[in-house]
């Protein structure tokens, strides 16, 4: 599926990571978080809160989500195999994948033609591309989940770590440089990154 072309970069540039064997190694930019969203243990992990931050402790910045409990990763790709994964504590509805690095900041991960993502929601799992989604089988809800980005290959997969096993494979085609992307609605998400890419 052809998707439209990609805007001018206008906001701050994050650190790029190209066709590089060095493991993709990231935080979660505190700019981008929403106001509901708290980022913990260095910027690492980021929990939910029903009634969120107060605006006047959250500094105004045209990078922040202001419609959906998003955040993004501080560390863009433009090529290369990387792989990253997540521990799920207490959380029944996120999620997970990519994200151009100058996605709109009104729109939820997802939903549009500048994100990637796997969502978890009301116990089932769904990979989600442009607002349309497909149905993941045969998966459960994991205590830790892994996400293997091959650029050139235009592929996001969804890894189960406990079997070194791709789940289900989302193939796209990326624009330009993306960056871990992330959604929360409950509990917390913790982060963990700068792992080698596993033989899957």
């Amino acid at each position: 599926m052809a998707l439209p072309t990609a805007r001018v970069l206008r906001r701050r540039a994050p650190e790029w990571l190209g066709a590089t064997r060095r493991a993709l190694s990231f935080k979660l930019e505190e700019r981008t978080a929403h106001t509901s969203l708290a980022l913990f243990q260095g910027g690492t992990g980021v929990k939910y809160g029903m009634v969120g931050l107060e605006p006047t402790r959250v500094a105004p910045d045209a990078d922040r989500f202001r419609e959906w409990a998003v955040v993004l990763g501080d560390t863009a790709v433009v090529g290369g195999r990387h792989y990253w994964e997540v521990t799920v504590r207490g959380s029944r509805h996120f999620r997970i994948g990519v994200a151009d690095v100058d996605m709109p900041r009104e729109a939820c991960i997802g939903a549009h033609h500048h994100s990637w993502v796997f969502a978890y929601a009301h116990g089932k799992w769904h990979a989600v591309l442009a607002g349309g989604s497909a149905p993941v089988l045969g998966f459960a809800h994991p205590d830790r989940v892994g996400l293997l980005l091959e650029y050139e290959a235009q592929r996001l997969s969804l890894v189960d770590p406990s079997r070194a096993a791709v789940v289900y494979a989302l193939r796209t085609q990326f624009r330009g440089p993306v960056v871990p992307a992330f959604a929360l609605w409950d509990g917390e998400l913790l982060t963990h990154s700068g792992l080698d890419v596993p033989e899957v």
